[in-house]
């Protein structure tokens, strides 16, 4: 596959990976405030896990890794990261949780900024975090952890399927051993949600492993931005909220602050040859 096409297949795999993983989301806030995690992702994981066991066997793909250290740990901060963003969905206005997504630190500047588009989400002025912000930013650092362990194994070995059912085995099991707890009796109507949920979360986890092995950080994370239109339609469409000024703004600075550094990761190997 020449690099164009590549460039342009990773292109269209994240541009998918957006509009799941935002469907996915969208699904996590509508059964948030019904029934408690580990009911949704036990649930949800069992079917993520089938739905992957069929595909390896359709495909004679491997479910086996050599990293299983970094496997493991993506495995540990997925489960973190499914609580964290359950507990920001069911707290905040849909859209807002994106500037938390959105926002990858790296570097002081492009941090200074992001930080600058956070606050432009505090209630009334007030320079505090929210219960849900502080939910909505655990969520973020744990995820964007998961995240960079899976690009980490997709360099040393192609296993993309792998990449979804072992954290989603992590997740069965840590949530399968509270659900006895918190147990709802669930409708047909709800449980056709939990397997949408499923379906969404197992193509956004596949797509997401494939866009990363085949395109640079640089440019998958301004690509990734794509979410915030899905979300705030979602959230519009789905659940009355649209995001006001403050929300606008913030996304403006966070995004603008992310495509700053992917910028600068883009334009360092120009600027050594230079120096050289």
């Amino acid at each position: 596959m020449t690099v164009s096409r590549t460039a342009l297949v990773g292109a269209g795999l994240v541009a998918l990976y957006t509009g799941a993983i935002a469907a996915a989301d969208g699904i996590t806030k509508l059964v948030a405030g019904s029934y408690a995690a580990p009911q949704l992702f036990a649930l949800s994981s069992g079917l993520v896990i089938l739905l992957s066991l069929g595909a390896a066997r359709k495909s004679g793909e491997g479910l086996r890794v050599r990293s299983r250290g970094a496997m493991a740990l993506r495995s540990v901060l997925t489960v973190l990261a499914a609580i964290g963003f359950f507990q920001a969905f069911r707290l905040l206005p849909f859209a807002d949780v994106f500037l938390f997504i959105a926002l990858v630190p790296a570097v002081w500047a492009a941090l200074t900024v992001g930080v600058v588009g956070l606050l432009c989400l505090m209630p009334a002025g007030r320079m505090t975090f929210d219960i849900g912000h502080l939910w909505a930013l655990f969520a973020a650092l744990t995820g964007t952890g998961s995240m960079v362990a899976a690009r980490y194994i997709a360099r040393v070995e192609r296993v993309p399927l792998a990449q979804v059912f072992w954290p989603n085995l992590a997740v069965m099991i840590c949530m399968g051993v509270a659900l006895p707890f918190v147990w709802q009796p669930m409708p047909l109507a709800d449980l056709g949600w939990v397997a949408a949920y499923a379906l969404f979360l197992f193509a956004a986890r596949w797509l997401s492993v494939e866009a990363l092995r085949l395109l640079p950080a640089y440019v998958a994370t301004p690509l990734m931005n794509l979410q915030f239109v899905w979300m705030v339609a979602i959230g519009w469409f789905g659940f009355g909220e649209l995001p006001g000024a403050a929300t606008l703004l913030g996304v403006t600075l966070v995004v603008g602050s992310s495509m700053w550094l992917v910028a600068d990761e883009a334009l360092l190997p120009a600027r050594r040859t230079a120096q050289a």
